[in-house]
């Protein structure tokens, strides 16, 4: 098993990698960083795989090559300059490479390879290599004890493969990555076999034949063993456990069960053995099932082609394209039991045709790939690539075939690329105008790849990118495009800046606008009527679905990608062609009810979101309460009065603790402060709350009130001996302090001198109180509840608070504390970690580190490089289509690919539903315009000759015209425009030309028809 060394680890930079650990764990992490890859052959897709690995983290990357830069390959590695042609490959990679990762050793290497070298690496990949060298170094990896990982990777023109050999006995330690599913058990029968019923709290995942252990169950105790039992029959709630426990003591209640996630023994094939016997070839396209044994053929064929020739086939040449075909019949030929019915010459004309070109998206894409298939050797973490895939995107060839001399080289930096594509689409990425909306880790690569492909590189081009963020460190994992010295700055502008080193010919502005409706004075109708595509580089989905409306407004092709992890998928929004991105969308997530998080939590996330909410009403909005207050009084006193409920009420207690009974104005004030709120949260409430609900209460029906998915509490008992209890009150105090502005005094961080002045702060008997309100409703939104008297209340605190306020010194305000996840020295995960274990404790939770904390608190998006990559690479080969203008619905792919098993699921876009009416059809595309500044009453004649009776007109949410309103009469004579202005108070800026209209229409039979959006151009 080829894995790094983890005994001695290097430390890892948390604030760097936060996103990638939250996908891989320390451990993975520490088996990357303990690990030496060989990267042999640095065109296009050896750059992309070792860039991925060194922002990955391994310990060093080592890059081979024996050739010189060449003017072809600027079109597909980002790192070559017109400066290093000549210059070895590997050398002139080096210094651009190590950029990227300090921490990573980049060396180059630059003579011819030996096996005896290859002993230096637990991973070795060749993206250049002969096939019989390529069997030769295979064999000594497959033998060498420990084997080492050999991965052989081409991309061709359109075409790519990947063969992974891990050796003879590779475990995986974990398949997929994802966290052990478990369940809440309601009920548990004595039978055999036992039918396991589970609380409808969420559903289960478990599948049949799984294993699965039992804890925490009452009453049939002898599951309590920690023994993996499979099960079968697995439903939503339930599932039979392959056990006999009728003799086993009866259920009572509580438990849980989880998954177990056993390591996998895989016995790779050498490659000379593999060749011959390939096994089951990784699918990608079910609409291509006869793909992968032609392209497996082809390939050998391609060797082959190259051993008789010493040279690729020649992009245009009917001869070369013929002597290649011809290999390959002859191969299938001698095939016996694994003959092809048919060769496909067509397609293995484009493959010899494109053969010596590597395109920059399918490097992207495959750099993604195979730079994941070595963390997995490397570390045992997600499923190998078992053992061959191969890929096409012959559908991106242009749709009009091309006369043979569009294919000839033009001695420029896109020649690779036109010898696949031809001369004239090659003009059309150039003079293209782009939106690339985001310039995070998908826009720094989308601009990478923009730039190689040459897409609005000419005069006539323009590519406009938008981000309203800056830089971070967390940021450096994945955007490759900013570096250390660039934290602070606009995304947008670091990542323009260097996408025109890459190619100094694009034409690209960089602005540092949201785009939304408060910008579309910047994104006016102008700007995107003159857009020939948008690219989506977004994190969230309501920006989204904005710039999906735009596209669907404006008629505009629109690209979206997204990444969670190991996971990616692409979807294409074609005019006409496909449905839109709003069109389907995922159901929301499920939210805890309010009394679960507050009351009556049963796992960690649970604990983790009461004390992120714990953490801002302490440090942020209560402070920033007290400021407002202190602001303007009078005008924050008739705010409350006016509100006058709950809510308010609860506000004004707060303020008024803060600035009377808990106003800290030394540091031992802080201590005592945080030692008090450890008594209250983790000691008197939960007294308090099992006063009111003991261990035998029950609901109204009589059921036990303490029935799963509810854990019955216990206190904690305040212990200075105990660490966690001591850096509790450590963290909290000194966030405490800060908010009053009191400064730390040195010794808080002895343990020693903080017990001490712990221990003098004397903490106050706790009696329960009888009528205490809490809340179990599962709906409820809000733990304020009404009072007939807050108005009295309300203004007895005010009053309080008044005389507090003269108390106070001349300017004094509180300094309130926004939370920010990834600086580990400001204290706040410390608190928040703090917080949430300390609630776990009390419901026999496991507890989490601070870094699990950070991952759940902060709400940190997994994510890494590859699977960023290869979205982007899978992207820009539909570029190649949209530009292309001529292709047809099923041309085109949207991808879901999961990398960790791996999984490529490639799918022909939906078409949008079509509305038809009389001889009419249209779809959600559709827009209908009526010019020349028409009254309401010649709008609804335009209507009514389409056979359509408008009964409604409404502009944004106020209505203009309703047939049911006789007064509405009186406005048929009016522009609808100024109609729009006097009615709807609509602002229309001197850049709109036009405005919208929504219509609601019946047909000559009273049937309503859902039409069109009417556009009304005035100007």
């Amino acid at each position: 098993m080829a894995l790094g060394d983890s005994d001695h680890p290097a430390d890892i930079d948390e604030d760097l990698h936060s996103r990638q650990l939250a996908v891989y764990g320390r451990e993975t992490m520490r088996r990357l960083v303990a690990s030496n890859v060989l990267v042999s052959g640095m065109q296009g897709l050896g750059a992309e795989i070792a860039k991925n690995l060194i922002l990955a983290g391994v310990k060093s990357v080592t890059l081979h090559d024996e050739s010189v830069v060449e003017l072809w390959d600027l079109s597909s590695n980002f790192i070559f300059s017109e400066d290093d042609i000549g210059k070895n490959r590997a050398v002139a990679s080096k210094p651009k490479l190590q950029e990227l990762n300090n921490s990573v050793v980049v060396s180059s290497l630059t003579t011819r390879l030996t096996k005896e070298q290859l002993s230096n690496f637990q991973a070795v990949v060749f993206t250049d290599i002969d096939l019989e060298t390529a069997i030769e170094f295979d064999h000594f990896c497959h033998m060498h004890q420990p084997p080492i990982a050999f991965i052989k990777a081409e991309v061709r023109g359109l075409f790519g493969s990947v063969f992974c050999d891990f050796g003879p006995a590779f475990t995986v330690v974990d398949f997929d990555g994802e966290d052990p599913h478990t369940g809440i058990i309601a009920s548990i029968s004595n039978d055999n076999p036992a039918l396991v019923s589970c609380v409808d709290d969420e559903r289960l995942e478990f599948q049949d034949g799984d294993l699965v252990v039992f804890s925490e169950v009452q009453g049939m105790s002898e599951l309590n063993d920690n023994k993996p039992r499979r099960i079968k029959n697995a439903r939503p709630y339930s599932f039979v456990l392959e056990e006999d426990t009728s003799g086993y003591s009866t259920y009572e209640r509580g438990g849980i069960v989880t998954q177990v996630k056993l390591p996998k023994l895989l016995k790779f094939k050498p490659l000379k053995e593999a060749l011959k016997d390939p096994g089951d070839f990784l699918l990608s396209d079910f609409s291509k099932i006869d793909r992968p044994p032609l392209l497996h053929l082809a390939f050998q064929a391609l060797d082959k082609f190259l051993c008789d020739f010493g040279r690729f086939p020649v992009a245009g040449s009917e001869d070369d394209a013929q002597g290649l075909i011809s290999i390959a019949s002859a191969m299938n030929d001698s095939a016996g039991d694994a003959k092809l019915e048919d060769i496909y010459p067509k397609l293995l004309r484009s493959f010899a045709f494109g053969s010596r070109a590597v395109l920059n998206p399918m490097a992207a894409m495959f750099g993604g790939i195979v730079g994941q298939e070595v963390v997995k050797a490397c570390s045992g973490k997600f499923h190998p690539l078992f053992q061959f895939f191969y890929f096409d995107s012959s559908e991106s060839l242009p749709a009009k075939t091309e006369d043979v001399g569009d294919f000839s080289p033009l001695n420029g930096r896109y020649d690779a690329q036109i010898s696949v594509f031809g001369s004239k689409l090659q003009r059309k990425m150039e003079e293209a105008k782009v939106f690339l909306v985001g310039s995070g880790a998908l826009g720094c690569e989308f601009l990478k790849n923009l730039a190689l492909m040459g897409v609005s590189c000419s005069h006539q081009g323009k590519l406009t990118v938008t981000d309203d963020d800056v830089i971070e460190k967390s940021n450096l994992s994945r955007q490759f495009l900013f570096h250390d010295w660039n934290i602070g700055q606009a995304k947008s502008s670091v990542a323009a800046s260097a996408a025109k080193t890459i190619n100094p010919h694009l034409k690209v502005e960089a602005l540092q606008n949201r785009v939304g409706a408060e910008t579309e004075s910047v994104f006016d109708d102008d700007f995107w009527e003159t857009l020939d595509v948008t690219i989506n580089a977004l994190d969230n989905v309501n920006a989204r679905l904005y710039v999906d409306q735009r596209c669907l407004y404006f008629q505009k092709p629109l690209l979206d990608s997204g990444t969670l992890g190991a996971k990616c998928n692409t979807q294409m929004v074609i005019p006409h062609l496909t449905e839109n991105y709003g069109a389907s969308r995922d159901p929301p997530e499920k939210q805890a009810p309010m009394c679960t998080v507050h009351s009556f939590p049963h796992n960690i996330d649970h604990c983790l979101t009461w004390a992120r909410s714990e953490f801002e009403g302490l440090l942020e909005k209560t402070p920033a309460e007290v400021n407002a207050y202190l602001s303007n009084p009078s005008d924050y006193s008739k705010l409350m009065i006016k509100a006058g409920d709950a809510q308010a009420r609860d506000t004004l207690e707060h303020v008024l603790e803060y600035l009377d009974l808990e106003r800290c104005e030394t540091f031992e004030d802080c201590i005592t402060w945080a030692r008090l709120k450890f008594e209250d949260y983790f000691a008197n409430r939960v007294k308090q709350l099992i006063y009111t609900f003991p261990e035998d209460a029950a609901t109204s029906t009589g059921a036990p009130f303490w029935s799963a998915p509810k854990r019955f509490p216990r206190p904690l008992q305040f212990s200075t001996s105990d660490p966690a209890h001591l850096h509790f009150v450590m963290s909290a105090s000194i966030l405490r302090a800060e908010t009053f502005g009191i400064p730390v005094p040195d010794w808080m961080k002895h343990p020693r001198k903080l017990a001490e002045a712990v221990e003098k702060v004397i903490i106050p008997d706790f009696k329960p109180k009888k009528d205490a309100k809490i809340l179990t409703d599962e709906k409820a939104t809000s733990l304020s509840s009404a009072s007939v008297d807050d108005e009295a209340v309300i203004h007895d605190l005010i009053a309080r608070l008044e005389q507090c306020r003269m108390n106070l010194r001349p300017g004094f305000r509180m300094k309130p504390i926004q939370f920010e996840k990834d600086d580990d020295t400001n204290y706040h995960m410390d608190l928040i970690a703090a917080l949430a274990n300390m609630r776990a404790r009390n419901y026999s939770i496991p507890e989490v580190d601070k870094l699990k904390a950070k991952f759940v608190a902060g709400r940190i998006i997994p994510a890494i490089a590859t699977s960023t990559a290869m979205a982007t690479g899978l992207v820009c080969l539909e570029l190649y289509k949209v530009l292309d203008g001529g292709h047809k619905l099923e041309d085109y792919r949207n991808t879901f690919a999961n990398l960790a098993l791996p999984l490529f699921s490639m799918a022909e876009p939906v078409p949008p539903k079509v509305i038809k009416h009389r001889d009419m059809s249209w779809t959600v595309w559709d827009r209908w315009i009526i010019k020349n500044n028409p009254t309401l009453r010649e709008l609804l004649q335009w209507l009514q000759k389409k056979g359509l009776n408008a009964y409604s007109v409404s502009c944004g949410s106020c209505l203009l015209f309703n047939s049911l309103f006789p007064k509405h009469r009186d406005r048929m004579d009016k522009k609808v425009v100024d109609l729009a202005r006097e009615v709807a108070k609509l602002e229309v800026p001197d850049y709109r030309r036009h405005i919208d209209v929504v219509v609601a229409c019946e047909d000559e039979d009273d049937n309503d028809v859902d039409i069109p959006m009417v556009s009304i151009y005035f100007r």
